[in-house]
């Protein structure tokens, strides 16, 4: 599973080809969460501070998750996307 930024000690990663509805997976310490890029729903668990950074990051590059998901759905490499500052 591909990592597409890192940033604050939370990685967050892709599948290829994976299910629908778009969305991506992250890690922070022992926690890990899927967040679905359009409805925001979160299934898993998370530090409300580490969650409320990914939605910061989540907001700004949103475009840029879905078009990794198409990548990701036709197996191509996927685009690293800038970390949160």
């Amino acid at each position: 599973m591909p990592e597409i930024s890192r940033f604050y000690g939370i990685i967050v990663r892709m599948f290829f080809r994976d299910h629908d509805p778009p969305h991506f997976h992250i890690e922070y310490q022992e926690y890990e969460a899927i967040i679905e890029i359009r409805s925001r729903l979160v299934k898993g668990e998370m530090p409300g501070r580490a969650l409320k950074m990914v939605f910061d990051w989540l907001d700004i590059h949103e475009n840029e998750l879905i078009e990794n998901w198409k990548l990701a759905r036709r197996h191509k490499p996927l685009n690293k996307i800038a970390p949160l500052y």
